[in-house]
């Protein structure tokens, strides 16, 4: 992330073993990074759930990153967090990481429930978790992202 935030693309590549992709060195994710490397500064065991390069089989294209916003609360809840490049959308990538990441909240201990927070705008995240069967629980207002239908799904 560190390599990604100084746009040190290269280097992101070589330290992850991925041809990564520009749009991860992009602003529209390096204000990301930055929030995910200050997250694992203060806690370091953070880095494992925050963010991985989504990378379509079986090319090996990078189409995207996601993760969680953290690891599990006190109650066993996290968040998911991903975004395809806009290069690849509308192409199932976004179904295939939220696949991907329901799968990792279920295989790691302590997760109960995953939640997501998205825009009542962004109808294609609507559509993609519909399809795992999350449930609307209510709405949230972020200082960043406006209103948010908050989801979630017990895993």
């Amino acid at each position: 992330m560190r390599a990604l935030v100084t746009g040190d693309l290269e280097r992101a590549s070589s330290l992850t073993g991925t041809r990564l992709s520009p749009f991860l060195a992009s602003e529209e994710c390096t204000w990301l990074w930055r929030v995910r490397l200050a997250q694992a500064d203060e806690d370091p065991s953070a880095a494992h759930w925050v963010a991985r390069a989504a990378v379509a089989e079986p090319g090996g294209q990078v189409v995207g990153h996601a993760g969680f916003h953290g690891p599990p609360d006190e109650g066993g809840t996290v968040e998911v967090g991903y975004t395809v490049d806009p290069a690849f959308q509308r192409r199932g990538y976004g179904r295939a990481m939220v696949r991907a990441l329901l799968a990792w909240a279920r295989s790691e201990g302590g997760v109960r429930t995953v939640r997501a927070s998205i825009s009542p705008d962004n109808e294609a995240s609507l559509a993609t978790i519909r399809t795992f069967g999350f449930e609307r629980t209510g709405e949230q207002w972020d200082e960043d992202d406006g209103l948010e239908i908050v989801h979630e799904l017990n895993v």
